[in-house]
């Protein structure tokens, strides 16, 4: 999955004609040409200085973190009314790790594919943006596992296809994220539905969840996949114009990105395991309508697949 991202606020999405305001994300690509980066947040006042005391030096004396996220994700990851401020239970995790750490944080829109290749060159200090923790994506970067979620196939309401599985997709047109999980499954699909004699997918890929909402609603695309939380966000956005056809499939952790080997997986283990005993982890996840997903055994690197 990107598999990744419930909150309320704007969200130009899935239905209507809406122009990509906030939505859910897993996405591909640079940074957004505007800053849509908010100021770092004040200065932690709530450090744990256990934990605090793990982080490695060259980062302490940044004194900041700059967080990556995919803000076209809603409700994990999006951008606010104010046009800048990314908000989202990714982004309200990030904030309270960054106090337990000792280090302000500044969470920064960048799209989906871009952010592990960020991770790798230095330029982002975590990317929390509804990633799956794979095995793939082990090899690049060390992951700290907060969350489960698994792919939803949603389609309009009026006239849409019903789908129950990947293996229903053959023949149909389906829209997804670029370097997300479930571009990749329905291309994976597709070669399938052609060995089995059956059409092929056409798989639409888009930069961000947005472009896919927007292709759904405007018929270019049949089905759309995301995250099982972004799915349910976008559906109940629609006012019923919308529905999730199916069970979800492939539940795997999301993980924390962190550059391979930078001395921070430990620490951010140690944040997370902090806040889930304070109980702000599941007070955040509450707040934004996705505890459904929450977990209590965090733990690096721990990919199903």
């Amino acid at each position: 999955m990107k598999t990744r991202r419930t909150q309320k606020l704007l969200f130009a999405t899935a239905v209507l004609s809406v122009t990509a305001l906030v939505a859910a994300g897993c996405g591909s690509g640079a940074e957004t040409g505007t800053d849509t980066s908010p100021a770092p947040s004040a200065s932690p006042s709530g450090a744990v200085s256990s934990i605090a005391a793990q982080v490695p030096g060259s980062v302490k004396a940044n004194g900041a973190l700059t967080v990556a996220a995919d803000a076209t994700y809603a409700p994990n990851e999006f951008v606010a009314t104010d046009g800048r401020t990314v908000i989202g239970f990714d982004a309200d995790l990030a904030k309270e790790l960054g106090q337990v750490l000792g280090l302000k944080v500044n969470v920064i829109n960048a799209t989906f594919d871009t952010i592990i290749p960020g991770l790798a060159s230095g330029k982002y200090d975590l990317g929390i943006s509804s990633f799956t923790d794979t095995k793939e994506r082990e090899q690049t970067v060390d992951f700290v596992t907060y969350f489960r979620a698994g792919t939803s196939f949603y389609v309009k309401s009026s006239g849409g296809t019903d789908i129950k599985s990947l293996a229903d997709l053959c023949g149909r047109t389906v829209a997804a994220e670029k370097g997300t999980t479930q571009a990749a499954d329905a291309q994976d699909q597709s070669a399938k539905c052609r060995s089995a004699g059956k059409p092929s997918v056409t798989v639409q890929v888009y930069n961000d969840q947005n472009a896919v909402n927007l292709a759904l609603s405007s018929d270019r695309a049949q089905i759309a996949m995301a995250d099982s939380p972004v799915a349910a966000y976008q559906v109940k956005q629609s006012k019923a114009a919308l529905k999730v056809t199916g069970s979800p499939y492939g539940t795997a952790p999301y993980g924390i990105a962190i550059p391979k080997d930078s001395g921070m997986a430990d620490p951010v283990l140690a944040a997370v395991k902090h806040l889930m005993a304070k109980g702000t982890y599941m007070k955040i996840l509450e707040k934004w309508g996705v505890q459904g997903g929450a977990i209590s055994n965090p733990a690096i690197n721990a990919a199903v697949s």
